[in-house]
């Protein structure tokens, strides 16, 4: 830690940096100066950290894949001479990125084939993702959005924008909106605020989220009047993203305190990376530096199957043996959830330790993290249920689950088919006439 200006920073003195040599504390420490002078270029970036002629080639050959954007702040949290710095891994392209595996996909959570508005995907029964914008302060080189991620640097036109929450006041059944990017928080105070209002204002939303990396890469944008203005439209959430301990700085302990100060409650969403995380140790420090700036560790999330970031990946079990490592040694809150973000749009699916060993219909065999083994006894089956289902199920209608694994408990549905059967091909010739028994 270096002295600045009488306050602690978490990374190298920028000033002696020869391409912040002659920028102005009050500068440094604004958001929009920050944004204006991302590092994008080879020649930028070789006076921040040391490279060689090989990696420099690599850099922008990569680029022509996903462009590089590096605020100052983060480019100044680097080493210089390490090149397995995480700080330098997550900002700064690789020759592996044009690499192109049989298993990558353009899109593989299908967000754009879930997208019956531009900019908005509709996956869950009761919720959306509105990506407002494009730009980011700085581009995570395992972006899953790479394929749009920096494409325009800008906002969505205001035209798709104004489509999409059109879009949420039709659909009654959508309580909850994402609003991220991009990230959301690279757009100006009022036009973000123009934003939140519109969703605000229509009666079945009833919660706002928000998905940023700000406080991790750019803290300086959180500011008093952002805080001011987002306290209007509670109840807001706000998803971080902070992948690594060396991000968490005392500037991003300020940004982070200050938004929950705000009255924000703060989740953080963790990528796994081979090379940078992918160790229940590093893990570990992660969750418990977060949970000290009052940021719940919420998600761990498997490396999509992205084109051009199969370097980052690790195997599914490696999350798992993170986990086993967490549950039981630390505190509950600090344990995220672990999840495979289902290739083809199948959603976030909870991967954990098998803590269920056996049961029969009075009895579950269980095991805790030590490896001590108890038993579970179930009561004798009774009828009658909770009392107020029946009064909750007609007052709210939308409870009520009508797809999935739910729905087959609730006795709704007797199966669930996945499209494309051939039996179900056959079915539908044979009705139509164009086949023959």
């Amino acid at each position: 830690m270096i002295k600045k200006d009488g306050r602690l920073t978490g990374g190298r003195d920028y000033r002696k940096i020869p391409l912040w040599k002659d920028v102005s504390a009050a500068e440094w420490d604004d958001w929009k100066w920050q944004l204006k002078n991302r590092i994008t270029s080879v020649d930028q970036l070789k006076q921040v950290v040391e490279m060689t002629e090989k990696e420099q080639q690599e850099v922008n050959t990569a680029l022509k894949s996903l462009r590089m954007a590096i605020t100052p702040y983060y480019a100044s949290l680097m080493d210089a001479s390490d090149r397995n710095c995480p700080i330098r891994r997550r900002a700064i392209p690789s020759g592996k990125e044009v690499k192109i595996s049989p298993e990558d996909m353009v899109d593989p959570l299908h967000e754009d084939v879930e997208s019956p508005v531009r900019g908005l995907t509709h996956r869950y029964p009761d919720r959306v993702l509105l990506m407002v914008t494009d730009q980011c302060s700085m581009y995570c080189r395992h972006c899953t959005r790479r394929r749009s991620a920096g494409e325009t640097d800008r906002a969505l036109p205001k035209s798709d924008i104004l489509a999409a929450i059109e879009y949420v006041r039709e659909t009654p059944q959508v309580r909850d909106v994402l609003i991220s990017g991009g990230d959301p928080l690279t757009l100006s105070d009022g036009f973000l605020e123009d934003i939140l209002r519109r969703v605000r204002a229509i009666p079945h939303v009833q919660i706002l989220r928000l998905g940023t990396a700000a406080p991790a890469v750019m803290p300086q944008r959180i500011t008093p009047g952002l805080i001011a203005m987002l306290r209007k439209y509670h109840p807001l959430y706000i998803n971080v993203h902070f992948n690594h301990p060396k991000e968490i700085t005392p500037e991003s302990k300020k940004a982070c305190e200050m938004l929950a100060d705000g009255g924000f409650p703060l989740g953080n969403q963790t990528v796994l990376l081979k090379g940078t995380n992918d160790s229940p140790i590093v893990m570990k420090k992660l969750v418990h530096d977060l949970v000290r700036i009052r940021v719940r560790p919420y998600y761990i999330y498997q490396c999509d199957l992205s084109q051009g970031i199969g370097h980052f990946r690790t195997s599914v079990s490696k999350g798992i043996e993170i986990i086993e490592n967490l549950r039981g040694h630390t505190t509950g809150f600090c344990v995220p959830t672990f999840v495979v973000d289902a290739p083809g749009g199948g959603g976030k699916i909870p991967v954990m330790p098998t803590y269920l060993i056996s049961r029969n219909e009075r009895r579950v065999v269980l095991r805790n993290y030590e490896g001590v083994i108890s038993v579970y006894t179930e009561p004798e089956p009774s009828e009658g249920g909770c009392p107020d289902e029946d009064e909750l199920r007609r007052e709210f209608p939308g409870l009520e689950n009508r797809e999935g694994v739910g729905a087959l408990l609730r006795g709704g549905r007797v199966s669930i088919a996945p499209a494309g059967l051939e039996r179900q091909r056959r079915s539908k010739l044979y009705k139509k006439g164009k086949l023959t028994l």
